[in-house]
């Protein structure tokens, strides 16, 4: 419970990674806010895991200014602050796996709008709350994709490292750290629909730890970045991904 009395927002949390997040910060003593555009879904999670803890939700659509900034302030005003935000919302399930050469611009403004912008906006909308908090910590969900350097998803999460490293900079001096999790390719929905058995299969032959992870997993990466054993890091991305990139 050594989150208790602090309060989180996590992007995208009514479903896959996101949602393990929030369980596990639920289970740490935060109160947490699941900021998604699945309106449904969003207040189902909200629904199933009332008992954990204090939940809930708010419709937010991280590509648009005005959305996140009355995200930041429902956020608030419902739940008394904000100490960490999770930037974890991402069109990844059921993405166009095209050229960039070839891809429809309209597209790819979409995807870039809520793959790496929508951190940054985020990021914008919340820094007046994290700056009155002790403590307050960010952190982006980026990808072991950063570095296969194939197609647009590729692109989005290599911009949102280098968001990361560049923000830690400039968030530093306000009190608050900024890190990433790069995960591997994790047990989802989304990656069912995204990535064949075939592929998949040859990606884990390659890994040392040969196997699928899981969201929670990743959470126990995510509480680590969040708490106070972290306190003197920031800026670093961190791969959980059963060894499947190994950076010196």
């Amino acid at each position: 419970m050594q989150f208790t009395n602090r309060i989180a927002i996590v992007t995208g949390g009514a479903q896959g990674i996101g949602l393990g997040y929030v369980e596990r910060l639920l289970e740490e003593g935060a109160a947490v806010a699941i900021a998604d555009i699945a309106d449904d879904k969003g207040r189902a999670a909200v629904e199933a895991l009332s008992t954990k803890g204090k939940v809930i939700f708010v419709r937010t659509d991280v590509s648009d200014e005005a959305s996140v900034k009355a995200m930041a302030d429902t956020v608030a005003s419902e739940l008394g602050g904000i100490d960490f935000l999770v930037n974890n919302a991402a069109l990844f399930g059921g993405m166009r796996l095209e050229g960039m050469l070839d891809m429809d611009l309209a597209y790819y403004n979409r995807f870039m709008n809520i793959n790496m912008n929508g951190a940054l906006l985020c990021i914008r909308a919340c820094l007046p709350y994290l700056m009155q908090r002790p403590g307050a910590a960010v952190v982006n969900q980026t990808s072991t994709a950063a570095w296969m350097n194939y197609g647009i998803y590729s692109v989005a999460k290599l911009a949102l490292n280098g968001l990361t490293t560049s923000l830690a900079r400039e968030l530093g001096p306000r009190g608050i750290r900024i890190n990433g999790i790069a995960p591997g390719p994790t047990k989802t929905d989304a990656l069912a629909t995204t990535v064949d058995d075939q592929t998949l299969n040859m990606i884990l032959a390659s890994m040392p730890l040969s196997r699928v992870g899981t969201p929670a997993d990743l959470a126990s990466g995510l509480v680590f970045l969040l708490s106070d054993q972290a306190s003197w890091i920031s800026g670093h991305i961190l791969n959980v991904d059963g060894g499947q990139f190994m950076r010196p």
